[in-house]
């Protein structure tokens, strides 16, 4: 669990216990988040996010805002799972 602040608002950012990444990582995710900044604001509660990076894959992000402002990941998908769909079939992403 790591605690940010963007713009004066108190984050935690959490991992879910499904999520299996190394420390270097989770500091990576922490530095792509203080990149959006105040963008997070405008997620609600509920809502959800995808990142998207070359290195860890695509980032599954849940927004909390009660009882606090909560970011949990809630899965990693690695480049090599994603799909594309082009015309009406899905294909591999390369």
């Amino acid at each position: 669990m790591y605690r940010f602040s963007i713009e004066g608002a108190e984050w935690i950012l959490r991992f879910s216990p499904q999520v299996y990444i190394d420390s270097v990582e989770k500091q990576a995710i922490l530095s792509a988040l203080l990149h959006i900044g105040t963008d997070l604001t405008k997620y609600t509660h509920g809502s959800a996010f995808i990142i998207f990076t070359k290195k860890i894959g695509a980032i599954v992000f849940d927004v909390e805002r009660i009882p606090s402002l909560i970011l949990t990941v809630s899965n990693i998908i690695p480049e090599d799972n994603w799909y594309d769909q082009e015309s009406s079939s899905l294909k591999k992403m390369k």
